[in-house]
Order: C-alpha cells, then structure tokens, then sequence
C-alpha cells in the first residue's frame, strides 16, 4: 500500500507529454478525483482540443486522494504554480469546494479581485467551464477571471489565440478580460454588478466596461466524428472506449437542466458516431455509448448489430424504458453486462405526467422483465422524492410497482434458476436554474407553505418522511434494496444550485475553515432558506439570467404551470418548433468573429 502522501499515479494509454521550452502551460483542472475525471469524456475532449497547438501544452491536475498529497500534475508532476493559465471543468456543485481546495494547495489567490495585473506562472489567469457553470455561473463568480458558456469546440479555438497573443503580449489581466468579454460564450463575472433584494432576489444587473447585457452561450451545431474517448486507464470510473450519440435531449423533463441548456439537442449522424467509434483502439472491446435515452431507436438497433458483429460489448448508464429493441437486447446479453438501469423519475403515473416524462408503468414492467431476460442480475431504478404536488399516495404506488415488479421477476426467476435483485435508488429531488421547477421549493413543498416557514427544517424532514416511507414499504421485500440519499446534506447542493456570488465567502470558509453550511451562511448573514426553499415569482429575475440561454421569457414559467395541470408537451422538433426560442436564427453554433462587436448594453 502506498503511504500517505504518496499516491502511485495510475497506468494511462493515449497521455500527451510534451517538452515545456517554448510553448504556454496551461493547467487543466478536474476537481474530483483521477478515477473520475479520467471517464469524463468532456475534460478528455478539451485535453485533445488544447494539445493540438503546437504552441501550448496542457497538463491535467486531479484532487489526491489524501489532503496531505502535493497537488502535481499528471504528465509531468510540476506544482500548479507553473502554469500562467489555469483552466477548471466543474459538472457538479459537489465539485466547488473541491476546486477552491485545489487553486488554494497551488498556491493561486482565490478572489479574483484580489489577483495581480498581470497574469503569470504563480498568479495566473483562471478560467472556469463545464455544465455547472453552464447552468449557473454565479456561486463562483468571485473566483474566476473568465466563464466560459457553451460548448468547447466552437468556443476553444479563438479564445485560445486570444490567451497566446496576450501572453506573449504581456497584455495585463484587465485589458485581455474586456477583450475577452465581447465574445459569446465568455463571461467575465468582474464587469457586472448585481443588486439583491432582502430575500436574495436580483434587484438589479448591471454590466459594465462594454460588456453586453447577457452572455450568449454556444453551442457545437453538428459534427463529422462524434466525440470519443483519447485517454483509458484500467483505474477509471468507467475503463472503456466512450462515444457520444449526440448532445442535449428533446424530451423536455421538467426537472431536468440538460434537457434546456442544450436545446436545440443536437443527434449526431450515424456515420459520425461510427467514425468516434472507430478511434479506440484495436484491442479495446468495451464500448461506452453516451446518451443512450436520447438516441433513435433505429440508430440504437443499427450500432447494437455492428458492435455485435464486431465482438464488442457495451456498457452505459441507463436506459430509456421505451427505447429497448430485440437488437439492443441481444447486444446485452453478448456483453454479459450485469447491472442495467432505468429511471421512472416520478415515483406514480401521475407524477411523471407532471414532470412530462411519458413513461407508463406497463412501459417500466416489460423494460424490466425484458433487461432480466437478457442476463441483468441487478436492475436499479431511480426516482426522485420531493417532486411538485407529490403526496403519499404517489409514493404508494411506487412501493406497489416494486412489489408487482418482484412478483414478474420471481416467476422469471424461477424458469432461469437464477434470480434478480432490484435496487431502488431513492434521490431528493433538487430545483435547477434553466429548468420549468426552478420557481419551486426544494422538499416539494407547496408554494404557500413554502413561503411561510422561513427555514429549511420541513423541507428536510417532509423529505426524510417520504423516504422513510418507501423504505418502510419495499426495504423487508427479499431481493429488492433501498438506496437513499441523505436530505440534509443535499440542502447543501439545493443552496448552490440557484446560488447567487454572495455565497463566495460561504464557500471560501466551508473550504478554508470546515465551517458547516448552516454556520457559514449565519456568519455572511445569509438564509439556506432563501436559496434552496423560498418559491420563485414568474417575472422574477434571477442570478443565471446573465446567460442567454435563447429560451423565451415566460416559456419555463408556462411549462411550470403546465406540471401542475399535468399536461403534457411533445418532445422537440429540432428546426420545426419555435415554441421555446431554442430553434430561431443562431441557435446553435456562432460564429465568433461575426458576434465580435456584439453591442454594450446601455448605461
């Protein structure tokens, strides 16, 4: 075993190493740990991207494993202080402090505000992206010098001609980030003012320095090779060739913020998948296939049939109950894959009626009994407790599915001599900026209630009840676990998640100090209850609005009221649609030079 301090760096195929004289360093931050943001296929694609210049070489930095390790970096083990460009990939708000905890062991002044003029090796210029600053860039403002919105590769390429001149300029940070804030997809948190209300509500934004009004995301229109996976390690979360089946989903979910902050989703071409699938490897057998809800059903019977063909098996996350061919099937039960997935979300019909999923249950029982036919040993479900106007006896019926479910798989069973578990996966539901439920309370209670209980103490037991419920329900059934989150500590995602840049000294002492959530936000004068419970106004408007996300105003409020009449709407028609904004001119891909003088909001 290694000692503290010491952690063995783990065995990787496709690493870039390159000799440092001459070119700019640039660090690229994934702040989690190596065995997580090795299968991050987003944190691989922006490694490739950026080590395709011949003028720059970029190193990636993982949080160690034990706190006393020194932060090094992966290629070469040189300290973060090396590198004048520090480049960070956050998905999760579990992720924040993570990274504080990483720029801090390197060394790099955490406020923005308080960094030098210039920007060099030991001060350098910190750049923030992923799909938790896509979705809400706010709680980390204050530690960034520059956002990035929207997408890597249409995005990538100009900034990085930028950063090089700059650099080799000796432009000072100002001067470079008021450049830099004329192009779509770059926010630079320092040129714009907020003024909050009593209950955190934004009063008032304000940019400033020529900035525009709103920071326009971008997107990756189309592509000829899907993306796929560079980098593989047997110590990786998911130690197989990856390739993306498109990005985004039509389905409109109404809890769900991919399903908005990508629109129009984007499907990519059969002969583009098969081109990423044609870059692992030859002895790499093992496929990945990301988006697999989304995904055609022809395309999915096509691919099931090649990587049959081809002796390769499959692995994915989950599975959309209506979307599962003979075709897939006999790919599952080839690969010999064990566990398989799906996701009612709602916990009854009607739930998912309100939260426009579309599935029903006779859909979840033969998904379920065609997967165990296949060969799955254990199916997992996951729902969510704490969805709007969900009551007890929307969780009955979730605990009498589960016991009607076992029933179908005890008889299969019993012909196959070989019996399944069932794992439900029981996850408190968390309001997201960008999505229709962002207006709503977090522990699913009613808007009036809501408003009148002034803390966060119901929410987290109503929460607790609903669990322990279904617990009480399904958890002595033989071969059926329960696997539940802990609502008190996903109050800590639910401030984050519609967080606004006052909850950056929070942050700094939760990362600095260990001070608890509740405790940081007392000494900054804040409310959990403010950000996770209070319900939001239609016309009310909020921290993330800063991004232009090209979804009309009114049309999430609209969807929030429709979930209450559970009425559903039809998954999107890409190019046929203008119901929500996503599909008029310049949805998707823009071009960087033509927006370059896009105009200063005014004073």
């Amino acid at each position: 075993m290694p000692r503290r301090g010491r952690e063995t760096r783990p065995t990787e195929q496709g690493t870039i190493r390159k000799k440092w004289a001459g070119l700019l360093p640039v660090a690229l931050l994934s702040p989690g740990p190596y065995r997580a943001g090795a299968s991050n296929l987003g944190l691989q694609l922006v490694y490739g991207l950026l080590n395709q210049r011949d003028e720059l070489v970029c190193e990636r930095f993982f949080l160690p494993e034990h706190p006393d390790t020194p932060l090094r970096s992966f290629e070469s083990s040189r300290p973060l202080g090396d590198f004048p460009l520090v480049l960070a990939s956050v998905s999760f708000e579990q992720e924040y402090l993570n990274l504080l905890a990483m720029l801090g062991a390197g060394g790099i002044t955490l406020l923005a505000a308080d960094r030098p003029a210039d920007f060099a090796p030991g001060r350098p210029l910190v750049v923030l992206g992923g799909v938790a600053v896509f979705i809400n860039p706010e709680p980390l403002a204050p530690f960034a010098d520059l956002m990035v919105i929207g997408e890597a590769e249409p995005l990538l390429p100009e900034l990085i001609a930028r950063l090089l001149a700059a650099y080799s300029d000796g432009v000072t940070r100002a001067d470079l980030l008021a450049s830099l804030a004329r192009l779509p997809g770059c926010y630079v948190p320092s040129l714009y003012e907020m003024d909050y209300g009593p209950d955190g509500e934004v009063r008032q934004r304000r940019a400033v320095g020529g900035a525009p009004e709103r920071v326009q995301r971008v997107l990756l229109a189309d592509c000829d090779s899907a993306g796929a996976s560079l980098l593989y390690s047997e110590a990786a979360e998911f130690p197989f060739h990856l390739t993306e089946l498109g990005r985004g989903c039509g389905r409109g979910c109404r809890f769900c913020a991919a399903g908005y902050i990508y629109r129009p989703h984007r499907l990519w071409s059969a002969a583009a998948v098969a081109q990423g699938l044609a870059t692992r490897p030859a002895d790499m057998h093992r496929i990945g296939l990301l988006g697999m809800e989304t995904a055609a059903p022809e395309l999915l019977t096509t691919l099931s049939a090649q990587l049959q063909s081809q002796d390769c098996s499959l692995s994915f996350s989950s599975l959309r109950a209506d979307r599962i061919s003979p075709a897939l099937l006999g790919l599952l039960a080839s690969s010999r894959v064990q566990g398989a997935a799906i996701a009612p979300d709602g916990c009854s019909e009607r739930l998912r009626r309100v939260i426009n999923k579309g599935l029903k249950e006779a859909d979840l029982l033969s998904a379920a009994e065609a997967l165990v036919e296949a060969g799955i040993a254990q199916l997992k479900l996951y729902v969510m407790v704490g969805l709007p106007t969900e009551t007890e006896a929307d969780l009955a019926e979730m605990g009498d599915f589960i016991r009607r479910l076992r029933e179908r798989l005890l008889a299969l069973g019993r012909r196959s001599g070989r019996m399944a578990t069932l794992l439900l996966s029981v996850n408190s539901f968390v309001p997201k900026a960008w999505t229709p439920f962002q207006y709503h309370a977090y522990g699913g209670l009613a808007r009036e209630e809501a408003a009148a209980c002034r803390d966060t103490r119901q929410a987290v037991l109503a929460l607790q009840g609903k669990i322990g419920y279904l617990r009480r329900r399904v958890g002595e059934l033989p071969n059926v676990l329960l696997q539940a989150d802990k609502p008190e500590r996903v109050l800590t995602q639910a401030v984050l998640a519609r967080g606004d840049r006052r909850l950056a000294p929070v942050l700094l002492a939760m990362a600095t100090r260990r001070r608890p959530l509740h405790a940081a936000l007392d000494d900054a004068g804040l409310s959990a209850w403010a950000y996770a419970v209070r319900p939001r106004d239609e016309h009310e408007l909020f921290p993330w609005d800063v991004i232009d996300q090209r979804i009309e105003a009114g049309y999430l409020w609209h969807e929030y009221q429709k979930a209450f009449a559970e009425q559903a709407t039809p998954p999107c028609r890409p190019g046929r649609c203008r119901l929500c904004g996503a599909c008029g001119p310049a949805a998707a891909s823009v071009s960087l030079a033509a927006c370059e003088d896009q105009a200063p909001c005014a004073p």
